[in-house]
């Protein structure tokens, strides 16, 4: 699903930058050509301006041609002379026409054309008067040489008409110039700045489209590391298929083994608990009877063996109960509920109190504890970690026996002021039949730890204890 999702997006992303990518190229395109045509039309004003200059130049020249002919003729009398003058007339009026065309857009200059030509028709009459005047005969030569000087004037004043339109023309053309040579700058601009943003453009889109490339290749990779590892689930589902079977096949025979073992465990407590007590109970039996009857029979030595024959049994009574007790646990069904931990370590403490009348013992129980649990079992437990206490602080004039939950640890606790213990050997505390201390200094069978450890462990808790010698010892618990 999420590969989907990324697919989905990527493919979105691209849409959306194509069509970002195309929206700005349309853009600097319209840009650039905006312009080029303001461009263009600036360089179309200069043109048009040079077009008007040199109409004005034509118009003059046709005018000058009219009266360069006319003098010629009026000199000469040659009648050539004269197609100067002619064409001139034939071509003015187009001329004036075309100016006036061009200029349309000009107020100035049209009120000048119109000087213009109202001073081109004096001229012109002038001119061909004198030109008649000199038809007439050589006499009248004189006149017209009169008359064509009376029109200097005129063409002065078209001269200087003419200048006027020409210095008009040149204002513009410098004005348009400028225009010009700005619209080429910001067109040049334009096209610098499209042409980057194109470039920048097409180097995102080549750096996406490399980056998708990429994802692409990890993508297709990881669907085939996918599509393997699917097979390989495959395959290794069918392995566990046949694993399963093999193994409920292996757990059934396991359990029928466990089955087996746990009825020979059950001879072998009866045989314990039967055949073991019967030879123990006849040698008490007869030890007594030496003890009682043949008392006088016998040395200090006799009965001092006699003691230790019938101290020896009652301690083989005592670690064959232990090993019964130990082969119970381990095969009792643990039936869980929820109890008042505080009170049934209140019904301990009490029992191991009236037990040992002739001793001060305080026991410190935090109330208000409730766990989860078998309560026979932790019972036992509990029997064992307080009579250890009671019994490594049967030295003590007082003993103070605590029992509460520390929440640091998250456990329970059990801590006395006994004798404590040498953590160098705090591995071999929950052994069956490993001692930290000898009969001679406290007596016990070897067998009650291990019976705690045993309960807890069923709980699937833990157990460990800290301690220093002559300062007491602390047993740390937890249930599930």
């Amino acid at each position: 699903m999420s590969l989907r999702m990324d697919i989905l997006s990527r493919k979105s992303s691209i849409g959306l930058l194509t069509v970002l990518a195309v929206i700005l190229v349309a853009i600097n395109a319209m840009v650039a050509y905006r312009s080029v045509a303001v461009l263009e039309h600036s360089q179309s004003w200069v043109q048009h301006t040079y077009q008007v200059i040199a109409q004005v130049e034509i118009i003059m020249g046709s005018e000058k041609d009219a009266e360069t002919g006319e003098r010629g003729f009026l000199i000469t009398g040659d009648p050539r002379f004269l197609e100067p003058y002619s064409n001139a007339e034939r071509d003015l009026p187009a001329e004036l026409d075309a100016f006036q065309q061009l200029t349309s857009d000009n107020a100035s200059q049209q009120s000048r054309l119109a000087q213009l030509r109202s001073h081109l028709v004096v001229r012109n009459q002038l001119l061909e008067h004198a030109i008649n005047l000199r038809r007439g005969g050589s006499s009248m030569a004189q006149a017209a040489l009169a008359v064509t000087e009376q029109g200097k004037a005129e063409m002065d004043i078209l001269r200087r008409i003419g200048k006027e339109m020409q210095s008009e023309e040149y204002r513009l053309l410098t004005d348009r110039l400028v225009q010009a040579r700005r619209a080429d700058i910001r067109t040049r601009i334009t096209v610098a700045v499209a042409t980057i943003l194109d470039l920048i453009l097409l180097v995102i889109m080549s750096r996406y489209l490399y980056r998708e490339r990429e994802l692409r290749y990890k993508t297709e990779l990881q669907a085939t590391e996918l599509r393997e590892a699917n097979e390989r689930i495959i395959a290794s589902t069918a392995e566990i298929h046949e694993l399963n079977e093999t193994l409920e096949l292996r757990v059934k025979q396991r359990t029928s083994e466990l089955e087996a073992t746990n009825r020979e465990l059950e001879a072998f407590s009866y045989s314990v608990s039967h055949d073991l007590r019967a030879p123990l109970r006849t040698v008490d039996g007869f030890s007594l009877a030496l003890e009682e009857d043949y008392a006088e029979a016998v040395d200090a030595v006799g009965k001092d063996y006699i003691r230790r024959i019938r101290a020896g049994v009652q301690r083989m009574g005592q670690l064959i109960d232990a090993l019964l007790q130990l082969s119970r646990i381990t095969r009792a069904e643990v039936e869980t509920s929820e109890f008042d931990l505080s009170a049934l370590a209140d019904s301990v403490a009490s029992t191991l109190v009236q037990e040992n009348p002739g001793r001060q013992i305080d026991f410190r129980i935090e109330p208000g504890l409730t766990a989860t649990g078998d309560p026979r079992l932790i019972r036992v437990a509990l029997e064992n970690l307080f009579g250890n206490s009671v019994k490594f602080t049967s030295r003590l004039p007082s003993a103070l026996i605590e029992f509460g939950r520390d929440p640091a640890q998250n456990a329970y606790f059990v801590r006395d002021n006994g004798a404590g213990f040498d953590m160098a050997y705090a591995d071999r505390l929950f052994s069956a039949f490993h001692r930290l201390h000898g009969d001679k200094d406290f007596k016990g069978s070897g067998i009650g730890l291990a019976t705690v450890s045993r309960i807890i462990h069923r709980h699937h808790g833990k157990i460990w204890a800290y301690s220093e010698v002559d300062r007491g010892a602390t047993f740390f618990f937890s249930l599930e």
